[in-house]
Parts: structure tokens; sequence; C-alpha cells
């Protein structure tokens, strides 16, 4: 129904899984009258969005992706038009996912915004295999971390190599070798619990759980790919369900 006043809701649809939305996000949905939706957002989502137009903006690493300014554009020219716009993004719309950009570029224009938060892929994602990103004595803290970045360059891993906790990094498969070798290089253990969750949340998840120095050669072994997750750090532990906390705490 157009209205005289648009809306944009940026909004999180979760990890994978459709069932992971919130209701919040249920609720935003049906009353949508357009969807710009995610390469990466699982379409049983829009279950929920029953009278709404839905416009493909797919973006994922690798390949011929919308470009990001005509996505700010249409929403902009959608909400002017009196439309309520359900803007629809993997995990958090402000984890590695443009939320702020977007949010920017609508308040430029004056246009009404308002954000649904999602799960994101770096908590939801490790809790599949019952991976704790902190636990006490364990891991401190949770560090998000993208490997691809706007000018190509990467986080300082020595840095990051000691900050005691869990490395979770998105979008960072193509560059597991050279993730790796750094770390190891800035002296984190070889033996440090590590793994790569290939499509978490969603029934064609697969992963490898392994150690940082083998992580590599067994997902290769294991062809995964893109989208997937790296989680790095001795609460990765839990994940083989044998380790009991005092040795995971050695670790970290």
């Amino acid at each position: 129904m157009k209205r005289d006043t648009g809306k944009v809701y940026l909004i999180g649809a979760g990890p994978g899984d459709p069932e992971l939305l919130t209701l919040k996000a249920v609720r935003v949905l049906a009353h949508a009258d357009v969807v710009l939706i995610d390469d990466l957002v699982d379409r049983g989502v829009l279950v929920h969005a029953p009278r709404a137009r839905v416009i493909e903006v797919g973006k994922r690493g690798g390949c011929k992706s919308t470009p990001q300014s005509f996505i700010e554009r249409m929403m902009v020219r959608l909400a002017r038009r009196g439309h309520v716009v359900a803007r629809v993004k993997g995990g958090d719309p402000f984890v590695f996912g443009r939320g702020g950009e977007e949010m920017l570029a609508l308040a430029a224009a004056g246009i009404d915004c308002e954000v649904v938060p999602g799960i994101t892929a770096g908590i939801g994602v490790p809790a599949t295999l019952g991976v704790p990103v902190t636990h006490r004595g364990v891991a401190r803290g949770v560090t998000l971390v993208t490997a691809h970045t706007r000018d190509g360059a990467g986080p300082d891993w020595a840095a990051l190599a000691h900050t005691g906790t869990t490395l979770v990094i998105y979008m960072g498969m193509r560059r597991l070798p050279e993730i790796a070798a750094a770390l190891l290089a800035a002296g984190m253990p070889q033996m440090t619990p590590a793994a790569v969750i290939e499509q978490g949340t969603t029934p064609r998840q697969r992963q490898v759980i392994a150690t940082l120095a083998t992580l590599e050669a067994q997902a290769r072994a294991a062809q995964l790919g893109s989208p997937a997750l790296i989680v790095i750090g001795a609460a990765v532990g839990f994940a083989r369900g044998l380790a009991r906390v005092e040795e995971l705490a050695q670790v970290a």
C-alpha cells in the first residue's frame, strides 16, 4: 500500500536458518511493500512478506554484485514514492553488512530508517557446533574481523594473535593459507583449536574442526568453500566434546 511518507527497515535475517528471523522482522515483513533481499538470505523468509514486491540485490564475494550505490538510490526512490521498504540482509545489518553506509545514505536523503537487528553469523554459526565464543577461563572475549576489505589490506594478524579472544573471521576462505601462516608466525600455538564452517545453520552446513596448523589442509581436503566462517581459539575445543575446561584454558 502506497503512503505519503515511506520508510526503510534495515533487517537482519540471521545466519542462514530462516527460523532464526526475529519476531520483529516477521512483523515488518508482513507490512512491507517492497523487499530488497541479499543473495545470502534464505528465501524461506519471504513467506512472511506475502504481498511485497521482491527485488534481488545480491552480493557475494568473487561474484558479480549489485553496486552498493545503486541499492542506496533504489531505497531512496522507493521510499520517496511512499513505500515501506524492507532491506533484508544476512546476519546483522551492522556487522559487515554495510548497514551503516545505507543508514547514512538514507539520513542524507531525509528518509526515515529503522534497524531491525539480527543474529550475526559470528555468534550463531559457532553455536551450532556447541562452541561458545566466550567462556570464563577459556576465552575472555570475541573478535569479529573481515579478511576482505575494499582497499585489499588485511587486518593486523600479529596483533590479533595475542588478544586472548576467539577470532571469528568473515569472508576469509580465499586467504585462509595467509591467515593461518600469519597467526603462526606471530606466535599463536600450532595446536590452537580452529574450525571452518560452511553455510552455517542451514541443512547444507559442513565443517572441519582441526588445529591452526592443519586447518587449511583439512578445509582444502574437504573442499569447503564460501560462504564460510573461520573460527580460531581455545573455545573451538568445545566442538570436539572431549576437552575439559581446564585443558582448553591452557591453550587460551
